[in-house]
């Protein structure tokens, strides 16, 4: 009846993993305190965050849903990561004092980079199925 359950078990736990490895890795690479911003209730930090979240994890379930293996999935998930992160990177060119807006609060650049994560995460998801 539970047959697939182990393998959903490691995929699903692998998942877990990588999604905190990322959020890690992307407070790292940022120059702004996410949970520090977050905390003291500074929405543009929160949804630049969640633009990231999910621009990472769209196409990491793009990979969890093609992956023929652990380590398969593992790689794609990495490479999930590191579009995600070049994103910022690539974002932040264009707007230089990116985390000087999001910690005074602003929307509207907030939004802009949400979306660019958002749009990239898409892109990225669709150009893993194989």
């Amino acid at each position: 009846m539970l047959t697939g359950l182990f393998a959903f078990v490691q995929f699903f736990g692998l998942a877990i993993v990588l999604t905190f490895v990322f959020q890690g890795v992307y407070m790292l690479i940022t120059p702004h305190k996410e949970v520090e911003l977050i905390k003291a209730n500074n929405a543009a930090a929160a949804v630049v965050y969640v633009g990231a979240l999910a621009g990472f994890v769209i196409p990491l379930a793009s990979a969890l849903a093609n992956a023929v293996s652990l380590l398969d999935f593992a790689l794609w998930g990495l490479v999930a990561g590191v579009v995600q992160i070049g994103a910022f990177l690539v974002f932040r060119l264009f707007y230089p004092r990116i985390s000087t807006h999001i910690e005074a609060g602003e929307m509207a650049v907030a939004l802009k980079l949400a979306g660019w994560s958002v749009a990239v995460g898409l892109l990225n998801g669709a150009s893993m199925t194989y």
